[in-house]
């Protein structure tokens, strides 16, 4: 018999907890109802299977990532709101290791289209507006910043960087320099 107060919210908070002690990967149906100490089948009542739980742990690490941007970055422009967003990112995923991982699940055309995706990237659109630039050249940064920002949020965190100096702060500070330098002198084509 399924515990009283379990919701799907609920569930899902536990999930991403769960998520950001032990991995992402090892989220499951399973190990969530460990923690509550239920049967699994009395949780199938409030998601349907592992598949589900990540894909609303993706959902819920979006909407925290993009309600904290957007707090970032309002009444910022140019590289104070380009610090702001990667700052965010960043944060977010040592905070959250399992969270940030969720964020990166390839999601379904339709729960796709229901994320928060959309917000990261109109508001990463509207700080490239600070920059001047127009498409394609807008879509090229915006796929610049996402592969930058994660990229070296991957390595930081396993460890890549942790074998000599300088600090990664410095570095992350060095690369947020050079990421508006670029910005400010987008190449033509």
């Amino acid at each position: 018999m399924a515990r009283v107060g379990l919701t799907t919210d609920r569930l899902v908070l536990a999930g991403a907890e769960l998520a950001d002690e032990v991995g992402f990967e090892q989220v499951t149906v399973s190990a969530l109802a460990r923690r509550f100490d239920v049967k699994v089948a009395s949780l199938y009542s409030h998601i349907k299977n592992s598949q589900d739980l990540k894909t609303r742990l993706a959902l819920l690490a979006l909407e925290e990532l993009a309600d904290q941007a957007a707090d970032a970055v309002a009444g910022r422009s140019g590289k104070d709101a380009l610090a702001a967003l990667g700052n965010v990112y960043r944060d977010y995923a040592h905070r959250h290791p399992g969270r940030y991982a969720a964020a990166q699940l390839r999601l379904d055309p339709q729960a796709a289209a229901a994320s928060a995706g959309g917000r990261h990237a109109r508001m990463t659109r509207a700080i490239l507006r600070g920059y001047d630039l127009t498409e394609p050249d807008q879509t090229h940064a915006v796929r610049l910043l996402g592969s930058v920002f994660h990229g070296y949020i991957s390595l930081e965190m396993g460890g890549g960087f942790s074998h000599s100096a300088p600090d990664t702060q410095e570095t992350w500070e060095r690369t947020l320099d050079a990421l508006d330098a670029l910005l400010r002198n987008w190449p033509t084509s």
